[in-house]
């Protein structure tokens, strides 16, 4: 049983994690553009209104995200609340690694997003 509970902690700390961050890019993005911490790719840091732009789409994206994956990764588990350790340890391998795919595929509407809004030079078209 304590496994179960280990591995439903390990399994819902990325869906967790991702909704924290999403609120802050969200809500409190990086002030100025870095190249350290926030949402960066070359669109996004054009300049301070693509850089508002992407942190509050990505930000949102991911906010909601997060409690969709939170709330998946936990149904995913109840089946295999009496198997053995390895089939729970499997499982939760490949979710963590399904949250891991789409937080990355989640740059490809942020991108979007922000080729549909700006120019390639950045001014919003």
């Amino acid at each position: 049983m304590w496994f179960l509970w280990l591995m439903l902690a390990c399994n819902i700390i990325i869906p967790v994690i991702t909704i924290i961050t999403g609120w802050f890019m969200w809500k409190r993005p990086p002030k100025e553009i870095n190249r350290i911490i926030g949402y960066r790719t070359q669109r996004s840091m054009k300049n301070d209104d693509t850089w508002k732009f992407a942190h509050n789409f990505c930000g949102k994206l991911w906010w909601l995200m997060g409690w969709i994956i939170l709330g998946l990764s936990v149904v995913v588990l109840i089946p295999f609340f009496n198997s053995t350790y390895f089939i729970i340890g499997i499982v939760v391998i490949i979710s963590v690694v399904a949250q891991c795919i789409l937080l990355v595929m989640s740059i490809i509407p942020t991108e979007i997003a922000l080729k549909k809004t700006f120019f390639e030079d950045g001014t919003r078209k």
